[in-house]
């Protein structure tokens, strides 16, 4: 089926790169109106109680955003500035859209002001948020912090999308140095960044197309762009050093294409499927940022192998001829030499590296995650500046957790509602509750309760809350209600996201190598790498190790899309790299070679090109890392380590050691299954059928591929 593919491509490849460049030209102008239509909420779980309770309290009360301005100046009792702050307050209460201004409140420093600017509910909330900053900043003090609401949510949203434009823009020109070094010329280097330009543009009409019938994230797109461009490089990083090695034996171009098309095609065939069976397991979850990045990852992920699988053929056969053959090397590298050793001491290794990775992984126990707060933002933000302001000066106000609101389905002068309001009241963390009417036959309670949003005084108040026996119908939504569901979500969701990952991946590997446990062993691998990933994370978010060297602080919480994230991405590429390593290991056992060896030959002959995918990649990431917002940092961060570790401790030590081990068996191929495996396998040729070993008995193994 590969070669029937590619083989079109070959015949025919002005046809295949126009069709290429009709969907590259579709994605650059009509795909870009995809952000237009991005969606910025982030942590909703649809049909959750909050999100029911917050859409009653839309459609009947909708609650007023709040802008706040902090007065920062040493002579704030002066009456001169006092007299200039009452004509900005007076100012902003002419504003269109400005509800109410109070009157500024002095801090106990006496060096500090405090105004609050409640907005009408409305669509013009932006608009009348940014005219109260502009009056309010213009105040002749030390410095004047504006934020709050909508104009906080664009500081996030802001922030994150100038960090990963910015994560793009540096690594981009380190990808192409890179590239110049590891093919030694233009031509082969620059086929990688062809691909991923194509895969740029295919993402962008992916998206626009998904736009359309479901809610995109406006994080997706980034993110997505930023997997894009690192897939497509890996995959052409692959295909082109192939045929750089089969040009060498095979001087006839179109030969040499068929050749790296049976071999290095199915592996990125196979690559591309289990790198797009891990981020569907996002789609299980309800929120729209995951179920949206899972989606549009998937998309993304299948259209850079289709494009490895058509387009790059399509190329090689117009400009084959001009990419120097790869020199011939040695069988006896670095990367074998390293196995050699590991494959001396398997037992010592095993043991070493795997307690080293599960010592990495053990914050991940203590993992607290959260919406936020403004300490995400780099300090130069509006919202930054105005926490640490309400910080130093008003911290009973520098809390960052919204209001808890129930909606009760009776009348506010129910006896019932006003004895929820005393018990709610008495709920430890809560310090103040109120009552209003949100219609004939409903009313809402609005509890202020303390503490960050995500500390446990919150959440165990909402739970509290929840479990009040009331004689009607009660749901809590809020922030802190808001986290609560979300949390809940991931808890139920994840074992589901897990199962469709892991056994996918399983049967995908299985159809690979025709083995029963080297999917096993790559998924335990694999989990070990990504823990030991998250770890650090924790490490350094949230107990504040090392923060500094990343431009961060402590936060006492990792953001809750970070560990959802980074275990589905780099999951996927932790595949995509055992992927390449187990198919030239399986090429070396299939010819004759003993297990051992077949190992070590496998590892010198993939360690160059796997390394050199693993930096491009991990450049690409750690451009995160120089960002400002710390959910992106540390996504950021997670990947850059789990490529890292996947690509030196996995890939050099833990899998020689295991493979070692394992012997014989890393092949073992139940009879029952060959006839499976020979229909998933999709070979390209005789000798990669795979059958199995019909003479085997209960001491030597049935091997997958060998007689």
């Amino acid at each position: 089926m590969i070669r029937t593919i590619s083989g079109f491509a070959v015949r025919r490849p002005v046809v295949t790169i126009v069709a290429w460049l009709a969907v590259v030209a579709a994605g650059f102008g009509i795909g870009t109106g995809v952000f237009e239509r991005l969606n910025p909420d982030v942590g909703t779980v649809f049909g959750s109680e909050s999100d029911q309770a917050s859409e009653r309290l839309e459609e009947t009360s909708p609650t007023p955003e709040t802008v706040t301005a902090v007065v920062v100046d040493p002579s704030a009792q002066d009456p001169a500035l006092q007299r200039d702050v009452a004509d900005a307050v007076e100012q902003t209460r002419d504003v269109p859209g400005v509800a109410e201004v109070s009157e500024p409140r002095p801090s106990e420093t006496g060096e500090a002001l405090l105004i609050q600017v409640v907005l009408e509910p409305g669509d013009d909330e932006e608009d009348a948020a940014e005219a109260a900053a502009d009056r309010l900043g213009a105040i002749d003090a030390e410095s004047v912090s504006v934020a709050g609401g909508p104009l906080s949510a664009s500081d996030f949203n802001t922030q994150a999308q100038e960090d990963v434009a910015q994560a793009e823009m540096l690594s981009m020109p380190v990808v192409l140095v890179l590239l110049l070094i590891v093919f030694g010329g233009v031509l082969a280097a620059g086929l990688p960044l062809l691909v991923a330009g194509v895969g740029v543009g295919a993402t962008f009409g992916v998206l626009y197309t998904f736009s359309l019938v479901s809610d995109v994230s406006v994080y997706a797109i980034q993110i997505t762009t930023m997997l894009a461009v690192g897939l497509a490089v890996d995959y052409a990083l692959l295909v082109v050093n192939r045929f750089r090695e089969e040009r060498a034996g095979t001087p006839d171009v179109p030969a040499a294409i068929a050749r790296t098309v049976a071999s290095a095609g199915r592996t990125v065939m196979f690559s591309g499927l289990t790198v797009a069976v891990a981020l569907c397991g996002l789609v299980v979850f309800p929120d729209p940022f995951l179920r949206s990045m899972g989606l549009a990852g998937a998309a993304v992920v299948l259209v850079d192998m289709a494009a490895a699988l058509t387009l790059l053929p399509a190329l090689l056969a117009l400009f084959g001829h001009r990419i120097k053959p790869a020199r011939p090397r040695s069988g006896r590298g670095v990367f074998a030499r390293i196995a050699g050793q590991v494959q001396r001491r398997p037992i010592i290794t095993l043991v070493a590296t795997a307690g080293a990775m599960v010592t990495l992984a053990a914050p991940v126990l203590d993992l607290h995650v959260s919406q936020g707060d403004p300490r995400m933002l780099p300090t130069e933000t509006s919202t930054r500046q105005m926490f640490d302001d309400l910080t130093a000066h008003f911290p009973d106000q520098a809390q960052w957790t919204g209001d808890l609101q129930l909606v009760a389905e009776a009348p506010a002068d129910d006896p019932g509602v006003q004895q929820l309001r005393n018990d709610v009241a008495d709920v430890p963390g809560i310090a103040d509750v109120g009552i209003r009417p949100i219609g004939p036959d409903a009313s809402a309670l609005t509890a202020v309760p303390q503490g960050r949003l995500g500390d446990d005084a919150a959440s165990e108040a909402v739970e509290a809350i929840r479990a009040m026996p009331a004689p009607f119908e009660v749901a809590v939504t809020g922030d802190a209600a808001r986290l609560a569901d979300y949390q809940q979500m991931l808890v139920e969701r994840t074992p589901w996201a897990a199962a469709i990952v892991v056994i996918g991946t399983m049967l995908l590997l299985f159809a690979f190598t025709g083995s029963v446990l080297l999917p096993i062993k790559a998924v335990l691998s694999n989990l070990l790498s990504i823990a030991a990933a998250l770890g650090i994370v924790v490490w350094v978010f949230q107990y504040g190790n090392l923060a500094g060297l990343v431009g961060t602080q402590g936060l006492d919480y990792v953001h809750l899309t970070v560990p959802v994230l980074i275990g589905a991405i780099a999951f996927g590429l932790s595949v995509d790299y055992e992927v390449f390593l187990l198919s030239r290991i399986r090429e070396r056992w299939l010819a004759g070679v003993g297990p051992e060896r077949a190992v070590a030959e496998g590892l010198q002959r993939t360690g160059g090109i796997v390394t050199a995918a693993a930096l491009v990649i991990a450049v690409v990431f750690a451009g995160f890392v120089f960002g400002g917002f710390a959910p992106i940092k540390a996504i950021g961060l997670g990947l850059v380590l789990a490529i890292a570790l996947d690509a030196t401790i996995v890939r050099m030590l833990l899998v020689p050691a295991t493979m070692t081990l394992l012997g014989r068996w890393n092949w073992w191929l139940p009879r029952p299954l060959a006839p499976v495996h020979a229909r998933l396998a999709m070979s390209e040729s005789a000798d990669e059928a795979a059958p199995s070993d019909d003479t085997g008995t209960d001491s030597d193994p049935v091997v997958a591929g060998r007689e």
